[in-house]
Parts: C-alpha cells; sequence; structure tokens
C-alpha cells in the first residue's frame, strides 16, 4: 500500500469501494450492469447441471426408468443449450461495453486533469500525485483499474455462497439410519457443528494466506513502482527517436545496462521480490493451496462417511461433493475479494486526493461583450505576485495599460517574470495583490471561459496532436478549410503545405498513419502561429514564435507582422530584440518588475536603461569584425 499509510478499515474501505464504484455506475452504467449480469448467470447456472446431474445418476443407481431416465437427459442437454446460449451473448455483451478499461479510467483522469484549474494543474505536488496512482495502476493494477474486478470477485462469491448453501443444508440434515451402528454418530448435533466449524476455519484460511502474500505487493508498491520507472525509462530508451542521436554520440546505452541488467534491483534474482516470493510470499502462498486442499479432503470424507452409512445415494453424492466444494470457494472467494478490496482502498485514497482537488479560482457571471470593433482596454493596476508554496515575488507592483490594436514587446532576461505576466493575463493564475481590469472591471468578475476566449496565444512549449493538419490548426474536427488554409499562409507555411501529400488532411508525424508527415521545430512553429490565428481573438500573444525559425524565415515572419496581427492588440515576448523594432511599444522586465516602457528608439537613446545594455550585448556578435 502507499508509503505510509495505515492499513484502512473495514468502514473506511467500504465507503471508498463504494464512492469507486459509483463513478462507474454513473459514468458507464451498461458496462456495470453487463458484468453483473454476466456475473449472476455464471455463478448460479452452474447448479443447474449439478442438480440434474445427480438426478440422473440417482435414476441409473436406482430404478432405471428410461422414461425419465430419456426425459432428464434431454432436460439436462436442453438447459446446457440454453445456458450456454446465454452466456455467449452476456460474455458478448460484457465484452463490448467493458473494452478498454483502462481507457476508461483515464479518460477520467483526463477529465479531471482538464477541469481542474491551471494553478493546481502547474503544481508539482499534482503531477507526482497522479504519476503515483498511474505507477500503482500499471504496475500492479491498483486503484479504480481494480475496483470493477473486486466488484464483480464479491458479487460472484457471494451467489456461489448462496447457491451452494442451497444445494449443501441437506447434507446436515439428512440423517445416517439407526441400524448404522457407529455411523450414527454423524446425526449428532455437535459432530455435525464441528464438521462446519472445521470446514469454515479451512476454507476462511486459505483465503487469508494468500492476501497475507498479497499485502506484502501492497506494502511495497513504492518499490514496484520505482523499479517500473527505471524499466520504463532505461528499458526503452533505446525506442526514442528524438533520443537516438545523443544515444549513439556518448553510448548512453551502457548507462541503461547498470539498471536492465541489474540483479539487485527491485525485479531482478537478487532484489526486493525474488526475496519476498522466496520468503512470506511463497510461504503463504503455497499454505494457502495446501490449505485448499486439505477442504477438498474433509468434504469428500464427510459426504463419503454418510453415503456408505445410507444417509444419501450415489446421485447426491455428486450433488453434495459438488456444492460443498462451491460453499468452500464461495466463501473463499468472499474472503480474498474482501481482503484486496482492503488492500486497494489505501490506493482508492490516493485516486481520491486527487479527484477531490479543489477549484478554488472564482469562475464569474458577467458575461464579456462581444465588440465588433475589438475596443477592449486591458490594464494592469499594481499587480504582484508569488507562486503557490514560494515566498518570492515573481511579479512586483506592475503597472500597465493595453492599447487597443498596438503591438507590445515584453523583453528581458530570464526569469524576468516576462511569462508570469502572459499568466496573468490570460488569467491562468490571479494575481496575489493588485487587480487587472478589462474595460475597468475586474477580470475575476467575468465568465471565466468567456474571458479565455479573448485571447491566442502560441506558447513557447506549445504542442501539436498527430492528427491531421487542419485538425491541428482550428483545434476541432469540423472546421473552415479555407481560413484554416489561410491562416497557415499568413503564418509562412504557404509552401510547405502545397508540398503536403493530402494538403489539409495530412496528418502530423507517424504515430496514427504510416503517411504522416514529421514536421520541423520551425514549420511547427509556423503551424501553431498557424492556430493562434484561427481562434481570431482580439488578443493575440506570441512567446518566442521564432525562436526555432532560421533567419530567414523570421525575417519573413516580421515583414508580415502587421498583416498576421491586423487588428488585434498583440503582446510580443522575446529575447531576440530585433524583433522589437517591429512593435509600438517595448516593456522591459527585470526582477520582476517593469523598469523601462517606451519604444525601440525612445529606450536605445537611454544609455543607462536596460534596454540599452540587452541590445548592445546582442548586437556585438552581429557588428564586431
Amino acid at each position: 500500500m502507499p508509503k505510509k499509510a495505515k492499513r484502512k478499515s473495514w468502514s473506511e474501505m467500504i465507503k471508498l469501494n463504494c464512492r469507486a464504484f459509483q463513478i462507474f455506475c454513473k459514468r458507464y452504467p451498461q458496462m456495470v450492469l453487463s458484468r453483473l449480469l454476466c456475473v449472476i448467470w455464471t455463478s448460479l447456472t452452474p447448479y443447474v447441471g449439478i442438480y440434474l446431474s445427480a438426478l440422473v445418476i440417482d435414476e441409473l443407481a436406482g430404478s432405471r426408468n428410461a422414461a425419465r431416465l430419456r426425459f432428464l437427459v434431454l432436460l439436462t442437454l436442453g438447459s446446457a443449450a440454453l445456458i450456454a446460449l446465454i452466456s455467449a451473448l452476456l460474455n458478448k455483451w460484457k465484452e463490448t461495453r467493458g473494452a478498454g478499461l483502462w481507457f476508461k479510467v483515464e479518460h477520467i483522469f483526463s477529465e479531471k486533469l482538464l477541469d481542474m484549474d491551471y494553478v493546481n494543474l502547474d503544481e508539482t505536488e499534482t503531477a507526482e500525485l497522479l504519476s503515483t496512482i498511474r505507477q500503482n495502476q500499471n504496475g500492479g493494477g491498483w486503484g479504480l483499474y481494480r475496483v470493477m474486478a473486486n466488484c464483480e470477485a464479491l458479487c460472484s462469491a457471494v451467489l456461489t455462497l448462496l447457491g451452494g448453501i442451497s444445494l449443501t443444508v441437506s447434507l446436515f440434515i439428512r440423517r445416517v439410519p439407526q441400524n448404522a451402528g457407529a455411523y450414527t454418530l454423524l446425526n449428532k448435533p455437535a459432530v455435525i457443528f464441528f464438521v462446519i466449524a472445521v470446514m469454515l476455519a479451512i476454507t476462511y484460511l486459505a483465503p487469508a494466506l494468500s492476501n497475507k502474500a498479497g499485502s506484502y505487493w501492497a506494502r511495497n508498491a513504492d518499490s514496484h513502482n520505482l523499479g517500473n520507472r527505471l524499466f520504463s525509462f532505461f528499458g526503452w530508451l533505446g525506442y526514442h527517436r528524438e533520443l537516438a542521436a545523443d544515444v549513439r554520440m556518448y553510448r548512453q546505452d551502457r548507462m541503461c545496462e547498470r539498471y536492465n541488467r541489474s540483479k539487485d534491483g527491485a525485479f531482478g534474482s537478487n532484489g526486493l521480490f525474488a526475496h519476498l516470493s522466496l520468503g512470506p510470499i511463497g510461504l503463504y502462498s503455497a499454505a494457502s493451496s495446501a490449505v485448499s486442499v486439505i477442504f477438498t479432503g474433509a468434504a469428500y470424507v464427510f459426504v463419503c462417511l454418510k453415503a456408505w452409512a445410507g444417509a444419501f445415494g450415489l446421485g447426491a453424492v455428486t450433488q453434495y461433493v459438488a456444492s460443498i466444494t462451491k460453499v468452500s470457494g464461495g466463501v473463499s472467494g468472499l474472503i480474498s475479494a474482501l481482503g484486496d478490496m482492503r488492500n486497494n482502498a489505501s490506493f482508492l485514497e490516493q485516486v481520491f486526493a486527487f479527484l477531490d482537488i479543489p477549484n478554488p479560482m472564482y469562475q464569474g457571471s458577467l458575461t464579456v461583450e462581444k465588440r465588433r470593433d475589438r475596443s477592449y482596454q486591458v490594464e494592469f493596476r499594481n499587480v504582484s505576485f508569488r507562486y503557490p508554496g514560494s515566498d518570492t515575488y515573481a511579479l512586483r507592483n506592475v503597472s500597465m495599460k493595453f492599447v487597443i490594436g498596438r503591438r507590445l514587446a515584453v523583453v528581458g532576461m530570464n526569469g524576468s517574470g516576462k511569462t508570469t505576466f502572459i499568466k496573468l493575463l490570460c488569467r491562468l493564475y490571479d494575481p496575489t495583490e493588485g487587480e487587472i481590469l478589462l474595460n475597468g472591471i475586474d477580470i475575476r468578475k467575468y465568465n471565466y471561459a468567456e474571458y479565455m476566449n479573448l485571447f491566442s496565444v502560441v506558447f513557447q512549449d506549445f504542442k501539436l496532436f498527430a492528427l491531421k493538419l487542419g485538425e491541428n490548426v482550428a483545434s476541432k474536427a469540423e472546421y473552415d478549410r479555407h481560413l484554416a488554409a489561410d491562416c497557415l499562409e499568413k503564418a509562412g507555411f504557404a509552401e510547405n503545405l502545397a508540398k503536403l501529400p493530402r494538403g489539409l488532411d495530412t496528418f502530423l508525424y507517424k504515430d496514427y498513419d504510416k503517411d504522416g508527415v514529421n514536421v520541423s521545430g520551425g514549420e511547427a512553429q509556423k503551424i501553431a502561429i498557424a492556430r493562434a490565428l484561427y481562434k481570431d481573438a482580439p488578443f493575440i500573444v506570441l512567446d518566442e514564435p521564432t525562436a526555432a525559425l532560421d533567419p530567414i524565415a523570421e525575417a519573413e515572419i516580421y515583414s508580415k507582422f502587421n498583416d498576421i496581427v491586423g487588428d488585434k492588440t498583440a503582446v510580443y515576448i522575446s529575447h531576440r530584440l530585433s524583433s522589437c523594432k517591429f512593435c509600438d511599444e517595448i516593456a522591459v522586465f527585470h526582477e520582476g518588475a517593469v523598469v523601462q516602457q517606451g519604444t525601440h528608439d525612445e529606450l536605445l537613446a537611454d544609455e543607462t536603461g536596460m534596454y540599452h545594455q540587452l541590445w548592445h550585448a546582442q548586437a556585438q556578435y552581429y557588428t564586431e569584425s
């Protein structure tokens, strides 16, 4: 179970598993229904065959009435055929509705991530928690993934137990004849209760020992996860195309051998789980199997003694041996399922710790006015910001107004607060102090989703999907093809588009289509810029949009900058100060504060300013001979 987690009480176990089961019932009701019906059918129908087989054997050992035998055989065959048919249909339904359970669980996590406030999503603790949950799931099958299997096992055990009891009760009620001599001892209540107690004790002991063995896997889940992480990285390093050059140049495959061939690793022959398997895990598992065999022997002895004494005939022997074995299996399954559910409870607690992460950011209720003239004025008023858990201000007392339809360049050294400034502007974070206003109203009062629709952003670490080019540009499956092509042309991708085998329908990368194309870093940035243009938001934010472009492509983007942005208000983050000449105004950030603001010529003329210093620091590499 998770590190430092105490084993959950039975009440906590029931509460956690019930909540998990309700999640599946709400999201995938047909999957749950198909599984439960299949379990009910599979658990109860074997008793039909057991009962009918006993009647056939009794008839063969007794009067041997041909007509009755014919009827019983036909009834047995007919019921078996009907059971098989219905079982096939139920299994087909179950497999259809239950396919891709791993993806269903991942969908639950993905929905939570998409619904989560960015401030929580950006937290290291959130990423670590989700990574641990996934490692527990992928390594030992713990967490939500295990819930449905445990529920099926529990339901199957209860039904098997009830069905077996219904056919076994008469075993203890039917009396040995009085002329059976010493065997009449089997009629005494004390003997009957003793036999039942012994059987129950043995039945309890087998799964208890098995659960004890399983608990070692749960308790050492952290070591299991670490072993999986090391293997999933070093064991597959050679499959990553983007790392292939470095792996070969520096022979990093030798570094992998330390982890891949080590016998002392978690799964090595000298590792933790090898020692546990040779020790307590193996011992408890072997003891569990041995106890199960003892029960089978005890059941046969008791049934055969009563039959030998004349309590019932040969057919009943078949019925009782089969049904009492089912009772044992039911009790064993019940204890095993409950034990596994209890072991899994601590992992479910982690899952719910993730799913219960609150969204503290106020969503707002005011509607953002949709203006055709794009007259949206944004103002930063004494804005300061600290990242959660940090005592250091990333921004301090920033005050600034965005002039509608103008181009603002944001420059400064790494760590000066440029990206934080953009995250606050887009309301990915809320200010620690001060306020940001849209048309004179605090942006926190606006509907969150509507406010974010005002911005198109090309982040430095943008991502493209392994989908069709047009879908990447539009961020949707159904889109305006003419507009998508126009945006690609404005972003400088027209020549590349003409060469693609299927135009906008060409897949990027080869993940889902063998004919997909791999795009370079510069081409990917052009597609990302086209995506921002397609959204057609009043504000466009470009965070180092030309970082991966060659000088010629960069100059092309700059020359078209005004056409690309159009009548939008543009915010342009850059390390290359040459780009600032294309902007109407420049804001220079340093240590979280705006230290200068003005046009390129104004700032360059101030020889004591930060901008002058940065400009000449870069220019020397182009002017020195």
